[in-house]
């Protein structure tokens, strides 16, 4: 049995996808795209190590503690070259998150190719007439370059150690006198780079699974300040203390948010400590942090918040304030509920000196299938 670690690339920003999900995010079932497609190739070995680059560490690693992640770089070569840097098995498979659909047949061909040369390398043949430019090219001459590949360890190494970028393995192999090995490759290990190759793999479809957040924040009055509640101005004597507008209520809607993709708090992501944040719009904030629990497979289904406040009363700018949340979430505002309460005179904000304010959201999977 050979040595081999696996590394699955998967730190590219999905620029040509042109959905709001990243690639590596589209839930197959309840699995994101990268851990359904490691889980796959994983399962056609015992390997060394399995490494996953990525851009989202830390929130990847709570799915599957058991691998290894690094931090991608900005470009292919660089993100492998970060990954190499954890190998120390003789060989190395290294493959894309976006092929999700590697067989077991075509994985055995390449572990079966390893006595035959430095790299393994699956490529296809083409069966149409071929051109560069205006002239026709030998079609026989041409192959198209698949994942996954396999490499001696110490060559693609010593491969990478260049500032000629390559975009694949065996092209930077071959450039140091490696020999390459090609075997037959196979139409299913299709790669998703656009959209429209979602329609030309199987795949299963996301689950229906609903995750609910929930929120708290509090803000003391300060003289001098604006007063923004909901993304809406109040008018009164009196702003919330904080390091950004202090909307606080969301603030607390964000908090849902994040808490119910599990992707920490609003502190973490915009801390107070962060200059840039300073006198921030709540809405930016909310808007951002959306952002980031789109960009990993979920879509928001309703969010419900709670002011507490004796003063001022804000009863009546409550559907203003569902309208500001709707469109800073592209929703429409039935999915959106702000409700108004008093703490019956009890405690900071009974005593007027303060704003309380809770929320819950629902999110669920994007559904790519649409």
């Amino acid at each position: 049995m050979l040595d081999i670690s696996l590394i699955m690339l998967g730190a590219g920003n999905s620029s040509r996808f042109e959905l709001p999900v990243k690639k590596q995010w589209l839930r197959i079932g309840s699995d994101p795209l990268w851990l359904a497609t490691t889980k796959n190739l994983s399962g056609f070995y015992t390997f060394k190590d399995i490494i996953v680059v990525s851009k989202e560490c830390e929130y990847m690693a709570r799915f599957a503690p058991h691998y290894k992640f690094v931090t991608g770089g900005e470009t292919r070569q660089q993100s492998l070259k970060n990954a190499l840097n954890l190998v120390n098995s003789d060989f190395v498979l290294v493959s894309d998150i976006a092929r999700p659909c590697i067989t077991h047949e075509l994985f055995n061909k390449i572990i079966d190719g390893a006595q035959q040369a430095d790299c393994v390398v699956p490529a296809l043949k083409i069966a149409d007439t071929a051109y560069f430019g205006d002239d026709t090219i030998d079609r026989e001459k041409i192959k198209l370059i698949q994942t996954p590949q396999l490499s001696k360890t110490n060559l693609l190494k010593k491969a990478l150690q260049t500032d000629t970028l390559y975009t694949d393995d065996s092209s930077a192999m071959r450039a140091v006198g490696a020999s390459v090995w090609h075997v037959l490759g196979d139409e299913k290990a299709h790669k998703i780079t656009i959209k429209n190759d979602l329609s030309k793999i199987p795949l299963a479809p996301p689950s229906n699974e609903q995750f609910v957040g929930t929120g708290f924040d509090v803000h003391k009055f300060e003289r001098g300040r604006e007063l923004w509640l909901c993304g809406e101005k109040i008018d009164y004597e009196f702003g919330l203390k904080a390091h950004s507008d202090g909307d606080v209520a969301l603030h607390a809607l964000t908090d849902a948010i994040l808490g119910a993709a599990g992707f920490g708090d609003i502190g973490e992501l915009f801390p107070d400590t962060d200059m840039k944040f300073k006198n921030i719009s709540s809405v930016l904030l909310l808007q951002e942090a959306y952002k980031k629990v789109q960009n990993v497979g979920f879509d928001i289904v309703n969010a419900d918040v709670t002011i507490m406040a004796e003063r001022p009363k804000i009863s009546k700018f409550k559907r203003k304030m569902e309208e500001n949340i709707a469109n800073a979430l592209n929703l429409t505002p039935s999915r959106i509920n702000v409700k108004a309460t008093t703490t019956e005179k009890l405690g900071f904000v009974g005593r007027g000196e303060g704003i309380a304010a809770i929320a819950s959201a629902n999110l669920k999977y994007y559904d790519w299938t649409k």
